[in-house]
């Protein structure tokens, strides 16, 4: 149990310091179908099984057993520029302009797997696995500010066991246990003279499990009108354990980690036999994360996070028996609010989507799911102190675009 606990408190140091796809560290990789719209409906869309990710209510839609199966494939693109790092060389402080730092995310790939089956004309179950986080940044060992880059990698898997019940012809309910299971890899190093040079500030390797669950509602105004609520709760992680800050060990502490909590809004309308148009707007409660503190050492790292909304719309057009297209546009709010972070390079997001689905033939299809990320370009200004003293800062501009593609096979039992 204690091993246990260590590597939830060394995990939970690694996500805070991730980069990744959406506000925060969240990211949505549910489905290939999802993608190509920019997850505009999601929340009530029952195209595939992947529907069940973002509410569960949406599985009583299922008239037959289904499997979907795919993956998305993440090229993120973090930039950083105008670098300017300050740091102290034991008797003094010197300024320093670094080099531009391109491409230090790389690609990652988020796979996923769904299988929905209804036990009666009432009552559906299903269980899906899929990726929380999935994302990688990587500073060259020449970066100087190495104290703020050095190396973050994240990788989770998301078990959700879920239940829906169809109260009416017009509404269904659901809900359903998340089992998240994470790893990730952190590093960092001093690398100014006079301060213990190439001695890790931070030097992490961890797994962990931790446990959450999620509801949902569905109303069918007719067969082509219906809208989607779900909520998906997040508790505070308290553990207990070791691990290594600003270079000190603290054995046998509790470190108190909020997570966000996430409701989501969602509407569908088949406007022709052909033509529908679909819209979600996603509430993610990251004012919870203030700051991050263990009950022996305190607040260590502030945050201030704030609340943040996702807005996406888009549309479906089935071209003929074997072909469908869809397209989709997302605006993602950053969560990141005064306190700023090289390594959480996050900012307002544009998503610019499009997909389609082939029918192989009566019981299989495919989907394929194209997005391009646009971020902003962000004016950091990051601070490092050991006690009362300033080791470092670095003045950089940040940016974080991404490409991604998805992929998915749906089968009918």
């Amino acid at each position: 149990m204690t091993q246990f606990k260590k590597s939830i408190i060394t995990l939970s140091l690694v996500l805070i310091s991730a980069n990744t796809l959406a506000a925060g560290f969240q990211l949505n990789t549910q489905s290939a179908a999802g993608l190509g719209r920019a997850f505009a409906g999601d929340a009530v869309i029952a195209d595939n099984a992947s529907a069940m990710a973002r509410n569960a209510a949406t599985m009583t839609l299922f008239k037959s057993t289904e499997l979907s199966l795919g993956a998305i494939v993440i090229d993120t693109d973090v930039s950083l520029k105008n670098n300017q790092y300050t740091y102290f060389n034991g008797g003094g402080y010197s300024t320093i302009a670094l080099d531009n730092v391109e491409d230090i995310s790389g690609i990652n790939v988020a796979p996923n797997i769904f299988i929905v089956h209804p036990v009666s004309e009432q009552l559906t179950v299903g269980v899906g696995m899929y990726s929380n986080f999935a994302t990688t940044t990587e500073y060259d060992q020449s970066f100087a500010a190495d104290l703020f880059g050095g190396t973050t990698k994240v990788r989770s898997v998301n078990l959700q066991l879920s239940g829906a019940y169809r109260l009416s012809e017009q509404w269904s309910i659901g809900g359903g246990f998340d089992v998240i299971y994470g790893q990730g890899e952190l590093y960092r190093e001093y690398k100014a003279a006079g301060l213990n040079e190439d001695a890790p500030l931070l030097d992490v390797e961890a797994d962990g499990i931790t446990f959450g669950w999620h509801v949902g509602a569905m109303w069918e105004l007719n067969p082509n009108h219906r809208f989607g609520l779900s909520y998906r709760y997040s508790p505070m992680l308290e553990a207990d354990g070791d691990f290594t800050f600003q270079g000190a060990k603290v054995n046998n502490d509790t470190l108190n980690l909020p997570l966000p909590s996430m409701a989501e809004f969602s509407g569908f309308h088949q406007l022709t036999a052909t033509t529908a148009v679909h819209y979600s707007a996603q509430f993610i409660e990251w004012s919870k994360f203030d700051s991050l503190d263990t009950d022996t050492v305190g607040i260590f790292k502030q945050y201030d996070w704030q609340n943040v909304w996702h807005f996406a719309v888009g549309a479906t057009h089935q071209l003929n028996q074997k072909w469908t297209i869809r397209t989709g546009y997302m605006y993602d709010l950053g969560a990141v609010d005064q306190i700023k972070s090289i390594t959480i390079p996050d900012s307002d997001r544009q998503w610019f989507s499009a997909g389609f689905t082939y029918q192989i033939d009566t019981n299989n299809s495919v989907d394929f799911g194209f997005t391009y990320l646009l971020g902003k370009d962000t004016r950091v200004t990051e601070q490092q102190f050991v006690g009362p003293m300033l080791v470092a800062k670095i003045d950089a501009t940040t940016r974080a675009n991404a490409t991604l593609f998805g992929l998915e096979f749906n089968h009918k039992f």
